[in-house]
Formats: structure tokens, C-alpha cells, sequence
């Protein structure tokens, strides 16, 4: 069951189409279309195998947009995510995807703005300054120009979807605070400096979703307890056989963190 409030999902099926009456709901059923967009935490880098015909944006089918589109057969999944997208990627190279017929769409962005790669290569290979100056520098960046920059893709989103509902999942914090992260560990100042990110990156994002209005979902709470290098982790370690996955969401992080977050929020 639909787990927004009572007038959003009427607003809502309205819009799509869904549930005007009883004789066309089987019909605006099998029409509904879900677009995911995003970067590497939507597409599943991390989440174990690819598909082969997205190329370098490694999009898993066991991310959370096929593991909610395979509980909600009623939509047709248009995923379009891809590994290391910008903000400004996801405009020029996904947003073609939406269109006047869409009803749902799902979008994780902006890490790769926050130079989420390069923070964690100065944290990982860098001395406790330089990781806490990188972190530091980034966060301000979440908490401000980030704000800007995604309340205008969300406006650029709603303009080419004005149907949709529009739910943007966050970043969940990356670190637990004690326990091996394999090959190269952290300090508790840099654990503590990287989760700083982390929330700068929520906070921002959750900004934005109020200056231009869409449903965010914050994951922290939802990844409590299961942070990289904690005893049940749903997010990589430091593997360096397999560097794209450090500290993304594994198979448990999709289905257990994104999956069960966004069905419990809507179907």
C-alpha cells in the first residue's frame, strides 16, 4: 500500500491516470512508466553484476530501480542511470528519457558534484588534514551552491515530467565507527570527517527538495548499523581489486537500504 499521505496519492493517481475508475485501471496499469535517474548508487555499482549493454555506466539489475520495478510490474522501468553522473550528466544525458507520459521517477545525483571519488582517494591515500580540509571544503559546497544546482534539475525534471511523482533518495552515511574496512583502513577522525560529507550531502539535498518541491528520502537512518567496515555492512569496504565499489552500496545496501526504503514509501 502507498505509504504518502492520502491527498498526495489522490493528486497523484489523478495525474497518471491510475485509478480514475474501474473499468480503465487495468488499462492506465499497464501504461504507467517509471524513469530512474541518477548516479552510481541508483545505477548499482557495487550492487555484484552488470548489464552489459550499459557499458562503463555499470547498471546492475539488482539495483533498488529494477528491485522496485519487479515488485511493481504495473510500471515500465526507463533506467537510465549511470556511473558517475553530474548533475549536469543527468541533464544532458537522461532527462531525454522523461516525457508528458511519465508518472514516477526516482533520482539519486550530486556526490559527483561533492567530488565524491577524489575525497575518498585524499582520505584513503592522504594524511587526517587532508582528508578533513577535502571533506570540510565539500560539505560547504553541499550545504550551498549544491542547494542551487539541484533545485534547478528538479525544476528542469518536473518540466519535462509535469505528471510525475518525483522521489529523490540521499546518500546514506558511509562509515561505522569502529571495525576493518579491508586493504586500507581509517582513522576515527577520518571516518568521523567522511560521514561529516555524508550529511552535508543529505542536508543539502534536503534543501533543495524544499526550495523546489519534491519527496526526498533521507537513507542515514535507514543505513544505521550497516555502514562500510561495521560487522553487517550494506555498504563496500576497500576492495583494490574492485575500486569502482568502494564504499557503495552492495546487494544488501540495495535491496535491504534503497529497495525496502522506496517500497515502504511508496508500494
Amino acid at each position: 500500500m502507498r505509504k504518502l499521505t492520502s491527498v498526495v496519492v489522490s493528486t497523484v493517481l489523478a495525474f497518471a491516470g491510475i485509478a480514475a475508475t474501474a473499468s480503465t485501471s487495468a488499462q492506465a496499469a499497464t501504461e504507467a512508466e517509471y524513469v530512474a535517474l541518477g548516479d552510481s548508487y541508483a545505477s548499482g555499482v557495487g550492487a555484484g553484476t552488470y548489464d552489459a549493454s550499459s557499458g562503463e555506466c555499470r547498471r546492475s539489475p539488482d539495483n533498488y530501480p529494477h528491485q522496485w520495478a519487479a515488485a511493481n510490474p504495473e510500471y515500465r522501468l526507463k533506467d537510465v542511470t549511470c556511473s558517475g553522473a553530474t548533475i549536469a550528466d543527468v541533464r544532458n544525458d537522461q532527462l531525454s528519457a522523461l516525457s508528458s507520459t511519465t508518472n514516477f521517477v526516482t533520482l539519486t545525483v550530486g556526490g559527483n558534484d561533492a567530488q565524491f571519488a577524489t575525497v575518498v582517494e585524499a582520505c584513503l591515500t592522504k594524511d587526517e588534514a587532508t582528508c578533513s580540509f577535502a571533506t570540510g571544503w565539500m560539505s560547504s559546497y553541499a550545504r550551498n551552491q549544491l542547494v542551487t544546482e539541484l533545485a534547478a534539475l528538479y525544476k528542469d525534471i518536473k518540466a519535462r515530467a509535469p505528471k510525475a511523482l518525483i522521489l529523490v533518495l540521499g546518500y546514506p552515511r558511509t562509515l561505522a565507527s569502529t571495525g576493518s574496512c579491508g586493504a586500507i583502513d581509517l582513522s576515527p577522525a577520518k571516518r568521523t570527517a567522511m560521514n561529516g560529507l555524508a550529511d552535508a550531502l543529505a542536508e543539502g539535498t534536503r534543501a533543495a527538495s524544499v526550495k523546489e518541491p519534491v519527496y526526498f528520502l533521507d537513507m542515514r537512518q535507514q543505513f544505521t548499523g550497516h555502514e562500510a567496515c561495521g560487522s553487517d555492512p550494506w555498504i563496500n569496504g576497500v576492495d583494490l581489486a574492485n575500486p569502482t565499489a568502494i564504499f557503495h552500496p552492495n546487494l544488501a545496501g540495495h535491496t535491504k537500504g534503497y529497495a525496502a526504503k522506496l517500497k515502504a514509501t511508496w508500494g
